[in-house]
């Protein structure tokens, strides 16, 4: 077997690998291989994501652009920064401002983080006024600002813990939330309570639970463009039931109460308010007993508009308001009978009031704009990325293995923007366009200039001391897209390799793809401890079309578990290495979940499994994403039952270790020792490692370290037992 055409190889031509000519020519250099380092390197550089300069914001001119990015690969501590003339400097470094003590965060913001699985420590976020002139941003809770005319940070006095402050769009006052209330507070230190939480499960001006782990939706409240009113969102939790996590191994601190809405339970009540700066408010409404979830909202130059959805996520509306009364008016609604997908970046609105949305026809995903497709069949619409004045930034795919960025303006070809292998996304202003993408070299950003390359942005990102080097392949019937890992060491015919599988295999995710991303380099070294490790992006995935995304409507696990297995048979049959009478899979969340049935369902493929933070119960699972797929649970009993694991416990007759954080808020470590309970009541024996306060992203560094050496030894002496 010869293995060419490696990423390494493809990027020298700038042009991707041919999956169709991938295993032909001639080996490219071996790279660098550091097999003790690299756990510790990637527990350390949490998952090579320190270093990396993200959260762009440009400037009207163009000139300028905003961003985080930490000191080092391995530096925790976020910085804020600014690109200018091909020169950065740091405009807020936490460090200087308030030492390098741990931070004190609000519970509102931890929770924010968790749900927007942020890593890092500082400045994690920031919000600028619409000439980006002004940057607000929190601090263990205290409220900062700076110009970035040069001028040095300065606090801002606030009546309590500060949480997602937002500038107005003149720069003369900023927002946030504090106590679950929505204040307004001059530089000066004049602050105002716009709205106050009438009790302990209301909120204003925060996200729900569904809306920022599910919908993507991590804001609560919009500016006016006039700098005067406000678009709030409140938060009702009243009704949702209780979850308790408790920390076992710190038997003396109390549980922490959360709100978790299960499929087919109660969610949040979500209304919606104007407020004004003068102390008017004017309830928003629309049929909020059809349309429960509020999807998006925004205020632009044509006046505050809502999407909301369905609670069978069949329909979506484009609600105007008027800012005056509060009624809305239907403006465009998107239906689906499995379900509407949502969009980031949508919907929107150029500058002369065309519509911006998502339009699915069959197997492909559309960009419409102003009622019109601009996009051709097969190019499929991943996200918006900004909107100004008739020119749409969006980011597509035509290959699934790649994602680029796309510019659309009313009399012109759409243009691609990115380059080279890769995926990548981005934002864009003034005639410039910040292009950040995940290439076979790593994390890159450019910044465009009138569509021609001015400069990059550096990533101060380390190195893996695992340079993944995959085989791109095209598999089956269904042509699933795969990557084949093998050992840089082994050669064709020297040795039959066990087989790994390490597939995400869910819908949001692909892990397949022309980019070195963390996942890319763990499957490497998994392949270096003598694996070969084939990821599969089966059916659910996205890129690939409404009509593959939606092929798991109804049955979450038979198209996905399928799909590994058509996808493992038809590898071996291209590459003969690969030993089919040893086959383990290993996963996370959803793929943990697949890992686990794998072994449940297919012991005459799957050998062994390692299961992290599987949703075995999936009526366990919260209302917008559960529902979106297998229906409202008492309606859809049956769809409920074919993609658990529980009430299957009985059929596993394989090696079989679980992981889960006893933190987890949102696969709660209850599906793993209930399944637990279940495979011990029908004799089955299986592993269990717990994680004591570790959460759905388990953030301990000795923690993801070790994990890598416990789920390699586990499979290594577990296939080393079959047929014994």
């Amino acid at each position: 077997m010869r293995v060419q055409h490696t990423l390494e190889d493809s990027i020298v031509n700038d042009r991707p690998t041919d999956d169709r000519t991938s295993e032909h020519g001639t080996t490219g250099p071996t790279p660098p291989v550091n097999l003790t380092a690299f756990p510790g390197q990637f527990a350390r550089t949490r998952r090579f994501s320190l270093g990396v300069p993200r959260h762009f914001t440009v400037s009207p001119d163009g000139r300028r652009v905003l961003f985080v990015r930490t000191g080092s690969g391995t530096d925790p501590v976020g910085r804020l920064w600014q690109y200018e003339d091909g020169a950065e400097r740091v405009l807020a470094d936490p460090v200087l401002l308030v030492g390098d003590a741990a931070e004190a965060l609000p519970e509102e913001e931890r929770l924010r983080r968790e749900r927007a699985r942020e890593r890092s420590a500082g400045v994690v976020s920031y919000a600028a006024d619409e000439a980006a002139r002004l940057v607000a941003f929190a601090l263990s809770g205290a409220l900062w600002a700076v110009r970035t005319d040069g001028g040095t940070p300065f606090p801002v006095p606030a009546a309590g813990p500060v949480v997602d402050p937002r500038p107005s769009p003149d720069g003369r006052s900023i927002a946030y939330v504090s106590g679950r209330c929505l204040h307004v507070v001059t530089l000066a230190g004049e602050d105002r309570q716009l709205a106050r939480a009438e009790g302990p499960e209301v909120s204003y001006g925060l996200a729900e639970y569904v809306a920022a782990e599910s919908m993507g939706r991590l804001r609560g409240y919009w500016w006016a463009p006039d700098s005067r009113h406000l678009l709030v969102a409140r938060v009702d939790t009243g009704r949702v039931a209780r979850r308790y996590l408790a920390d076992p191994a710190d038997p003396a601190r109390p549980p922490r109460t959360i709100r978790y809405p299960s499929a087919g339970t109660a969610n949040a009540d979500v209304t919606v308010q104007l407020v004004a700066l003068d102390g008017g408010r004017v309830e928003v409404t629309w049929d909020r007993t059809a349309y429960e979830y509020l999807t998006e909202a925004g205020w632009d130059a044509h006046g505050p508009f809502l999407a909301v959805q369905s609670r069978d996520q069949r329909t979506v509306r484009l609600l105007a308001v008027d800012p005056a009364t509060g009624a809305t008016e239907l403006r465009h609604e998107r239906t689906d009978p499995a379900w509407v997908e949502l969009i980031p970046g949508t919907p929107a609105r150029t500058a002369s009031g065309a519509l911006v949305v998502p339009e699915d026809d069959g197997g492909t995903r559309y960009l419409a704009v102003g009622g019109r497709r601009v996009t051709p069949e097969g190019l499929q619409l991943r996200a918006v990325l900004a909107v100004e004045g008739e020119r749409v930034l969006f980011t597509a795919s035509e290959d699934p293995l790649e994602t680029h960025v796309w510019s659309h303006e009313p009399g012109h070809d759409n243009r691609r923007l990115s380059r080279g292998p890769g995926r990548f996304t981005g934002t864009g202003r003034g005639g410039t366009v910040v292009v950040e993408g995940q290439t076979p070299h790593g994390n890159e950003v450019s910044v465009l200039r009138d569509g021609r390359p001015a400069a990059g942005i550096t990533s101060l990102a380390e190195i893996p001391a695992v340079i993944p080097r995959p085989v791109f392949l095209t598999l089956g019937q269904r042509e699933l897209r795969a990557a084949l890992h093998l050992p840089s060491w082994h050669r064709e015919g020297s040795a039959r390799l066990p087989v790994l599988l390490d597939p995400y295999g869910g819908p949001g995710l692909q892990v397949v793809g022309r980019g070195r991303g963390w996942s890319t380099c763990v499957s490497q070294w998994f392949a270096e401890q003598g694996f070969a490790v084939l990821v599969a992006d089966g059916r659910g995935t996205p890129g690939r079309g409404p009509a593959w995304e939606k092929a798991v409507h109804g049955d979450q696990l038979g198209p996905a578990l399928e799909d590994q297995v058509d996808a493992v048979r038809a590898a071996a049959a291209r590459y003969p290495d690969l030993d089919l009478s040893r086959v383990a899979i290993r996963g996370w969340s959803f793929g943990g979940f697949l890992a686990a049935a794998a072994v449940l369902h297919r012991p005459d493929v799957f050998h062994a499994a390692v299961a992290g933070a599987p949703p075995t119960d999936q009526r366990l699972y919260d209302t917008h994403w559960k529902e979106r797929f297998l229906g409202y649970p008492e309606e859809h009993p049956d769809a409920y039952e074919r993609s658990s694991l529980a009430g299957h416990g009985h059929l596993l007759t394989r090696p079989l270790l679980l992981v889960h954080g006893l933190a987890d808020d949102n696969v709660a470590a209850a599906h793993t020792l209930r399944f637990s309970a279940e495979l011990l009541a029908a004799g089955r024996p299986h592993s269990v490692l717990p994680l004591p306060g570790a959460t759905h992203l388990p953030a301990d560094d000795v923690i993801n370290e070790q994990l890598l050496h416990f789920q390699r030894d586990f499979l290594r002496d577990a296939l080393s037992a079959v047929g014994v």
